[in-house]
């Protein structure tokens, strides 16, 4: 069954890209024009011309082609490339859950970046191999900056880093973050002006020090920027991508395929519907965790 679902992830997304004149090193691509189209939403594509949905029985009676054309829609950019940085310290849902949603965006090529090569470690101590270092990759489609916690403040601070993502944003077509890989895309000055989103834990100061205008969304875009709040949340901003760029059939196909309904046993996640003191606990234990850092800071 996985082999199958591959062979029509694949099928459908060479029914999405158009031909391109780029030459493809491996690693890297240009920037296309966009395509310019028209979004058609389930409801009025989906349908009989009367607008009653399709029986089973009808569906049924199709061709495969006829079907694939269904649910077929011109995508906004042909994307090539996508890039996940990875740092000793990232949170590992971060990466992860962008990476399996955009997975589905086959035949593009993903790659793991790191900081450096070898093996990267996550805050829950996920050990990756990783093949290639920011030193590798001179041009990204899409750039995905995963958050963290004490790494990411420091990653702030790394200017070889911050550089390099300015290089890669000079000609990506989508640069993205999720949970506080927004304070990495911040300090690189690239939020100036732009709404964004990020973790909830000073969320609003975080983002006004980098220039940025918060917005308390789960995920929210910005022209070419695409942030999201904490950690899960990068799955549902990689989805309205994959939405963005090949339209909302494929995007419904990617989510009936990870299965993602998501129904939490109890209402939270978020300080506007968690208890006051489990909020303010979670805050002091962030708190302390930066003190070091900061008064670090103050003493330079």
């Amino acid at each position: 069954m996985k082999n199958s679902i591959y062979v029509l992830l694949m099928v459908l997304c060479m029914l999405s890209c158009k031909p391109s004149n780029q030459k493809d090193n491996g690693l890297t691509s240009k920037n296309e024009t966009t395509i310019d189209t028209t979004t058609i939403s389930i409801k009025d594509y989906n349908v009989k011309p009367d607008g009653t949905p399709y029986s089973n029985s009808e569906l049924n009676h199709m061709s495969h082609n006829e079907l694939m054309m269904m649910v077929y829609e011109p995508p906004r950019d042909t994307i090539q490339t996508i890039g996940i940085l990875l740092y000793d310290g990232y949170f590992t849902l971060d990466a992860m859950g962008p990476l399996s949603v955009l997975n589905h965006m086959s035949p593009t090529k993903k790659i793991m970046i790191g900081r450096k090569k070898g093996i990267i470690t996550s805050s829950s101590k996920v050990k990756t191999q990783v093949d290639y270092s920011i030193n590798d990759i001179e041009q990204l489609d899409i750039l995905v900056i995963p958050g963290g916690f004490i790494e990411t403040y420091q990653a702030t601070k790394d200017e070889e880093l911050l550089n390099w993502i300015r290089k890669i944003d000079k000609n990506s077509k989508y640069t993205v973050s999720v949970c506080t890989g927004a304070w990495i895309l911040g300090a690189a000055g690239l939020l100036k002006g732009k709404e964004a989103t990020t973790h909830w834990y000073k969320a609003e100061e975080k983002l006004t020090q980098y220039g940025a205008e918060y917005v308390n969304k789960r995920y929210t875009n910005d022209g070419k920027y695409w942030t999201s709040a904490g950690v899960s949340a990068g799955i549902d901003m990689s989805l309205g991508l994959i939405d963005h760029i090949l339209g909302r059939n494929y995007a419904s196909f990617t989510a009936l395929n990870l299965e993602y309904n998501p129904k939490p046993p109890f209402e939270g996640g978020h300080p506007d519907n968690t208890d006051r003191v489990v909020t303010y606990m979670m805050e002091k234990m962030y708190d302390i965790g930066l003190e070091p850092l900061l008064k670090e800071d103050k003493n330079k």
